[in-house]
């Protein structure tokens, strides 16, 4: 297919009519398409298509439909009906009312190519310029993110139903490939064992059972495994994809012990950012958040919070599930930074903000990153010897115990994080003698106090943060990040976010990027219609609530 350019973009006389007529008051689509215009242009996905070759449908009214596919949470089939009989998508999107519209096919096809060319980004973009073109875009004051678990597309696998899974897949994919091959090396069992999914089988239930069935599945996956990699086999089977992730996941769960095959224990698995857990995501990772454990992914969602304007997403990022808030940062300042929507303040939860974080968004981009900042957890904190209480001379280097002793030691060194730290020692004559050895030591066999620093600035933000948040006036101030809580529920209940729709990092990013243009084309209409943002509800009994009193009950 081709892309040729459609029309003025001006909406058809009698579409106009008919739509006054059918939607006096309008609609959500209507209001939008009179408030901001054609959001997207054909020439803005120009790349995605060859110059040559059959006439696609419009990339620009597309990339509307799926928008709007988002807002309603329609599927494909339902969002193609929209386009061909809805009377406000037609206006939205600038077409006739004999328009026929597309095969719901085509909305799948169009996702491929935006996440090939990387696209997604653009249609958030294409939202947040019209918005800030008509004034309903303040991104200069404040800005809140939060981050969610997105459960894979793939139903979640027991580790039985899981090895067996990835077998069956990798025979069948051998199956199409090279039948009278795999007959010839294939055991009389095999057919019994793996000709259904694993979904259909009656595992055992007592444990030794189950034993005894993996160990077979390993086995059996082994063998073919060799056989597949052997010298002797045709060429181009071990380059299969189902092939490949099949190694992947005996690599990760079995071994051989005295020429026999066993389950790896737990404690000799690669660490969950890249342990497979479904044959049919590979992406996808499992993850665990206080009481949540989840197979899939996690989106941070940064949104606008200045009075008298829609609060807009201004950001979406997509991690695996395993990447620590931590770490993000950097790139949701940059995604921020490449929209010009960087914001002064920046709020987040205690999991977000480190001292490197901090400083690198104050110095790479002019932001205050302000959250709850981790407490320290050494085990002199609070006491007459905690790091606090030593005085430390930076341009000196060296280091003052309380009692008066200097440093003898001071090195710059790395963390077990592989952070830059410095190591500071004192001499073991000097700590020897001293009373308080026992209490100041990091050890109980230690000869001397080792104190590991943070580099100046960081060491400096740690402390006045620290300090700054245990403030009235800064508890205050952070109330304005629990508003981003509304946004992840609207997301949720609204346009589905918890569960991904399709299979793959890049398709779910894709995902997610729908959504967030989604939720601000929802807001700016409900900010251009005067309706209230909703209130936290609260249940009559619960309001009944002792005001020391937390929901769980506990004083």
């Amino acid at each position: 297919m081709s892309m040729q350019p459609k029309g003025s973009g001006e909406i058809p006389a009698e579409t106009v009519r008919v739509a006054r007529a059918a939607f006096p008051k309008g609609s959500l689509a209507i209001r939008v398409r009179d408030e901001l215009g054609p959001l997207f242009t054909d020439e803005e996905f120009a790349d995605l298509f060859p110059v040559r070759g059959k006439p696609a449908w419009s990339p620009g009214r597309l990339v509307l439909v799926l928008v709007l596919q988002f807002v309603e949470g329609l599927t494909d089939r339902q969002a193609a009906e929209a386009v061909r009989a809805r009377i406000d998508f037609k206006y939205a999107l600038g077409l006739e009312l004999g328009d026929p519209g597309f095969d719901f096919s085509v909305l799948s096809e169009f996702r491929d190519r935006l996440v090939e060319a990387d696209a997604g980004r653009r249609v958030l973009d294409g939202i947040l310029t019209a918005a800030r073109d008509k004034g309903l875009l303040k991104s200069a004051g404040r800005a809140r993110t939060d981050s969610t678990h997105v459960l894979s597309a793939a139903r979640e696998l027991s580790w039985l139903e899981m090895v067996a899974e990835t077998l069956w897949s990798a025979l069948n994919a051998l199956a199409q490939a090279d039948p009278d091959w795999l007959t010839e090396i294939a055991d009389p069992d095999w057919f019994r064992h793996y000709a259904t999914r694993a979904e259909d089988t009656r595992f055992p239930k007592a444990r030794t059972k189950r034993d005894e069935v993996g160990v077979r599945i390993g086995t059996d996956g082994m063998r073919l495994l060799q056989a597949v990699l052997s010298p002797r086999a045709p060429g181009g089977l071990g380059a299969l994809e189902e092939v490949e992730i099949l190694r992947q996941m005996w690599v990760q769960h079995f071994h051989l012990v005295e020429g026999e095959v066993r389950r790896r224990d737990p404690k000799d698995r690669p660490p969950g950012a890249t342990r497979l857990v479904t044959p049919y995501d590979t992406d996808a990772r499992g993850s665990v958040k206080r009481d949540t454990m989840w197979d899939g992914y996690k989106v941070h969602l940064t949104e606008t919070c200045e009075p008298g304007a829609p609060n807009l997403v201004t950001n979406v990022a997509t991690t695996a599930a395993t990447t620590a808030d931590s770490v993000m940062g950097k790139e949701i300042h940059s995604g921020l930074a490449a929209r010009a929507c960087l914001p002064g303040e920046h709020w987040v939860d205690a999991g977000y903000p480190t001292a490197s974080q901090v400083v690198a968004a104050r110095r790479d981009h002019g932001v205050e990153l302000l959250g709850p900042m981790a407490a320290n957890t050494a085990a002199q904190n609070g006491g007459p010897f905690s790091q606090d209480a030593f005085t430390i001379d930076w341009d000196k280097q060296r280091v003052t115990c309380p009692n008066g002793v200097t440093s003898t030691q001071w090195a710059e060194r790395s963390s077990q994080q592989g952070l830059p730290v410095i190591r500071v020692r004192f001499s073991p004559a000097d700590c020897r003698s001293c009373p308080h050895l026992r209490d100041c030591a990091n050890s109980p066999k230690a000869k001397r106090r080792e104190l590991n620093l943070r580099r100046r600035d960081e060491y400096e933000v740690v402390r006045n943060v620290r300090a700054e948040q245990q403030t009235d006036e800064w508890k205050e101030r952070y109330k304005i990040r629990a508003g981003v809580e509304g946004t992840i529920a609207q997301a949720v209940l609204r346009c589905g976010l918890r569960r991904s729709r399709y299979q793959g990092l890049a398709k779910t990013s894709l995902q997610h990027q729908l959504t967030g243009a989604a939720i601000n084309l929802t807001r700016i209409d409900a900010h251009l219609t005067g309706t209230p943002r909703a209130r936290t509800r609260t249940s009559h009994f619960a309001r009944l609530r002792p005001a020391d009193q937390t929901i769980d009950g506990a004083k």
